[in-house]
């Protein structure tokens, strides 16, 4: 075969899977609790109410084959946990500092749901509003606005912590060393507000910390060296008090434009990343200080000023070897003027594209609340096609790449089934390891062909902690008349282990029977 018959038979094996789905995926839904946009549905709701909203918020995410939420549990300066550092929430209690009634600890309470479900939790927090409507908002006589006010400025109606000031600084990582010390999150997630966005005609006023901490620089790079500074210390106290939690950043979705910087994207955004919010999103990764980005790409494919499909070609190129996921505004479909996201197949075709680089890696979804309106039938078309099959979060080799050990599959031997089609497997680890808390439930129909990088081979993912797991038989096709089991461990980190002994089973009539 000559090279170009050899380089053009490689191109189309590489189309007929580039839109298959991927074992590893990540696929995420933002959680947005500021201002109640996604949960809890309204202030004061009663400790029973927000407990039924965030399970039945899990419910429809797992069932649309998601594998990540990203809750807000620090929206401004407040907490969604018991805090020495901060208050509790007014989107929580309606009033800053109150607790809810009767008491419970919400943070806990979500990441053992979202455990439960084999999903990982990551904490979003933000690191420098702290009032979110100045004279609106309800502010706890303990908030560090009132005991350290020179920490704080006032631009557009809100109040900042300022960026440039060290002691700000070290109490925003206080704040996220405390949590990520208690709870055990899968990740440290922050969004876009580093800097404020730009209001035309008004300057951010930091220029007394500018005065003091300059030393010599422009204020351009002096306020991007402040967000560079804040990013380094929490890389490094996250990873001090747990080596295995992820820090990820949700940029705006833009770095720069290619008529400021011939790195940049060919783009027309109005604010940047770089010129505007003073974060240099592209230093962090190449300076391996974040463990992945989730650029906010909110706008559709065809946008004349910031294309979806341009931004992800450019992210997937600029990735710098850490790990990508795109944020993905399906939000906008319920918007009457956004008409190119009333088409149906908006979303679709943006999957699709994303499953073109290998650099991306998967999907973040603003925000939660979307899914309960299901715009175009799009939650069918997750279950149904595009994330059909389960998916696992990527491992990240930097933080930790040991395989666990296989587990032991044990059925009872030459058992029958004939009545319920549903048999008990039991599932034991050899090993002790306390970063395995999840199995995958694998079913082949040849052990001859037992391919773990096939997602539709995945019968289930279950988490540790229960000693037998229920094998629905009736979910096998009524045309495989033999199955095979396997099983591997996960651990935390998303490693996988070699599988374990398989169990056989064939089918005679409407009989299923163990034959290995």
């Amino acid at each position: 075969m000559n090279r170009f018959l050899f380089t053009l038979s490689l191109l189309l094996i590489f189309s007929s899977f580039t839109n298959a789905q991927p074992k590893y995926e990540f696929r995420g839904v933002w959680v947005a609790t500021v201002d109640n946009i996604d949960w809890p549905s309204k202030k004061n709701l009663t400790t029973e109410q927000q407990k039924e909203e965030f399970i039945n918020l899990l419910d429809i995410h797992r069932k649309n084959g998601m594998n990540a939420v990203v809750v807000q549990i620090r929206p401004s300066a407040d907490a969604f946990y018991p805090s020495q550092l901060e208050p509790w929430s007014e989107w929580l209690t309606g009033t800053q500092g109150k607790p809810p009634s009767p008491y419970y600890d919400p943070l806990k309470f979500m990441i053992e749901e979202t455990h439960k479900r084999g999903m990982e939790f990551h904490a979003w927090m933000n690191p420098y509003r702290a009032v979110f409507s100045i004279g609106k908002s309800s502010i706890a006589p303990d908030n560090v606005v009132r005991k350290h006010p020179e920490w704080f400025l006032d631009y557009g109606g809100k109040k900042y912590f300022d960026p440039g000031n060290k002691d700000a600084q070290k109490f925003v990582e206080s704040v996220v060393a405390d949590v990520v010390h208690r709870y055990h999150v899968d990740a440290i997630h922050f969004d876009d507000y580093f800097y404020p966005y730009r209001i035309k005609g008004k300057e951010f006023p930091d220029w007394k910390s500018y005065k003091k901490y300059g030393n010599g620089l422009s204020l351009e790079d002096w306020r991007r060296s402040n967000v560079d500074s804040i990013i380094v210390m929490l890389s490094r106290i996250i990873k001090k008090e747990n080596p295995y939690c992820k820090f990820g950043i949700s940029p705006f979705g833009v770095w720069r434009n290619s008529d400021k910087d011939p790195d940049g994207s060919d783009t027309k955004a109005g604010q940047t990343n770089y010129d505007d919010l003073y974060a240099d999103i592209l230093l962090w990764l190449k300076k391996g200080w974040i463990d992945y980005v989730a650029p906010q790409l909110y706008w559709e494919m065809g946008h004349r000023i910031v294309a979806f499909e341009t931004l992800t070609d450019w992210w997937a190129h600029h990735a710098y070897g850490r790990q990508l996921y795109i944020g993905q505004g399906i939000y906008r479909a319920l918007e009457p003027r956004s008409y190119a996201w009333h088409n149906k197949n908006e979303l679709p075709n943006q999957i699709k594209r994303l499953r073109e680089f290998p650099e991306i890696q998967g999907s973040i979804f603003f925000s939660s609340k979307t899914f309960a309106s299901d715009p175009n039938g799009w939650n069918d078309s997750l279950q149904n096609n595009y994330y059909k099959y389960p998916a696992i979060p990527p491992p990240m080799p930097w933080i930790d790449s040991a395989r666990p050990a296989e587990p032991d599959l044990i059925m009872n031997e030459g058992l029958t089934i004939s009545k319920g089609n549903t048999i008990n497997l039991y599932l034991s680890q050899d090993t002790v390891n306390d970063l395995i808390n999840r199995y995958i439930i694998y079913q082949f129909a040849d052990e001859k062909n037992m391919d773990t990088n096939d997602p539709k081979n995945i019968f289930d993912i279950i988490v540790t902690g229960r000693d037998y797991y229920t094998f629905d038989l009736s979910k096998i096709p009524s045309s495989q008349k033999r199955v095979v089991i396997a099983a591997s461990a996960l651990t935390k980190t998303n490693n996988e282990s070699s599988l374990s002994n398989i169990i056989i089973l064939k089918k005679s009539g409407d009989v299923w029977k163990m034959v290995r």
